[in-house]
């Protein structure tokens, strides 16, 4: 039976919610196979006063998705060739999120398991490649566990979180600094240390 993550787990702080989602399952169904990864590193967005977060230039309709309830995916496209893979966090208006940067590969049906097939997930963009996550899924609830969803995995230690800056928003005045990026200590398939 699949584990789930419900809308009250998403229905929290952002940046708690970043580091809880840390050793979770992101799982996608594409026809009959599934596709597993545990997710390894994560970003908080925290909403309007955040001038990295899409949504501090407020409701438009790229960003409605992140004033809806908690538990969305929003995905968005970038450089016109890549697709990021966002979950919606907090209460409806609060437009918050939490970037998937990485994943570790668990089932990747091609792979056989072998570790010189194994995908590169390392990165955001990477990531929504290899499980075909795209803008048809924007909006989709993740709690439905048919196409996309997030099942608990692994508990991992508080001390086995690290924090640093959020990658690629420079732009961002006193935001681009925030400790808003959370990884897995040693874990080879963080995206960058």
């Amino acid at each position: 039976m699949k584990n789930i993550l419900n809308k009250s787990f998403y229905n929290q702080s952002t940046e708690e919610l970043a580091k809880q989602l840390l050793g979770k399952f992101l799982c996608r169904k594409i026809n009959k196979q599934l596709y597993v990864g545990k997710i390894v590193e994560t970003e908080a967005y925290l909403g309007k006063k955040d001038l990295a977060c899409h949504s501090a230039k407020g409701l438009t309709q790229r960003t409605k998705v992140m004033f809806g309830p908690a538990g969305r995916a929003y995905i968005y496209f970038i450089y016109g060739m890549y697709h990021c893979f966002n979950v919606v966090t907090e209460e409806k208006n609060n437009p918050c999120a939490v970037l998937i940067r990485a994943l570790e590969p668990i089932h990747m049906p091609y792979s056989r398991n072998t570790k010189s097939c194994v995908p590169t997930i390392n990165g955001p963009a990477k990531l929504c490649r290899e499980f075909q996550i795209d803008k048809k899924l924007n909006d989709y609830d993740l709690t439905l566990g048919k196409k996309l969803w997030i099942e608990n995995g692994e508990k991992i230690k508080q001390s086995q979180i690290k924090k640093s800056k959020r990658i690629g928003v420079d732009y961002a005045g006193i935001w681009k600094d925030k400790l808003l990026r959370f990884y897995i200590k040693d874990n080879e398939f963080v995206s960058k240390r």
